[in-house]
Formats: structure tokens, sequence, C-alpha cells
């Protein structure tokens, strides 16, 4: 197992990562259908689907890069979602949730570089 990130498998990395955060829109637009009705139902298994996609490529990914290198990186999801939810949903994208997701890079950085050296 390799602790370096090059850029193929960190391009993969985030593949999946973002693979994970369409798991959030999908449970986002099941939430704006009552419980168990077809829409919520359609939604739910998207979310379902895209989750079991999502754990076919994290298997081949932690078989290529240190666990908690993937898992640092991971926490990306949260910039994905506040994109998704900005650009889809149109909500709001405050100053905080911008610092917040600088030192979520500042740490994903720190661990990748780590990666590096280590």
């Amino acid at each position: 197992m390799t602790r370096n990130l090059n850029v193929k498998l960190l391009l993969l990395l985030q593949g999946a990562v973002v693979i994970y955060s369409f798991a959030d829109i999908c449970a986002k637009l099941a939430s704006r259908h009552d419980f168990l009705t077809p829409g919520y139902i359609l939604w739910l298994g998207a979310e379902v689907l895209v989750l079991g996609l999502y754990a076919l490529c994290w298997q081949q990914i932690i078989k290529k890069v240190d666990i908690s290198v993937a898992y640092s990186n991971r926490a990306a999801a949260i910039v994905w979602t506040t994109l998704w939810a900005a650009l889809l949903f149109h909500e709001r994208i405050s100053l905080q949730n911008v610092l917040g997701i600088l030192i979520l890079f500042a740490g994903i950085w720190m661990v990748n570089r780590e990666g590096e050296t280590g």
C-alpha cells in the first residue's frame, strides 16, 4: 500500500467523494415528498444506489491508499455538498461556511503532505 497520493489517485478519490455527495442530493429530494409516497421511494432508492456505487469505488481506493489519507480526503464531501446546495437548491453559503471549508482544506492538505514525506 502506498501512502503517497499521486494525482491519479487523488482524482479517483475525489471522484468517489463526488459520487458520495450525490447521495445527499437524493436525500434532499426525497425529503420534499411525503413518507412512503412514490416520489419519496424513488429518491430513497436512488440514494441507496448511489451509496452502493460509492461503496464499490471506496473499496478499490482503500486498497491503494492508507485509510487515514482516504478518510481525510472524504471530508471534501462537505465542499461538494455545499456547492450542490447553492447550485441546485439555491441555498445561501455564509462566510462561516467558506471559512469552515478553508479550514477543512488546510487539514486535508496537511494529511496529504504528511503522506508525501512519511
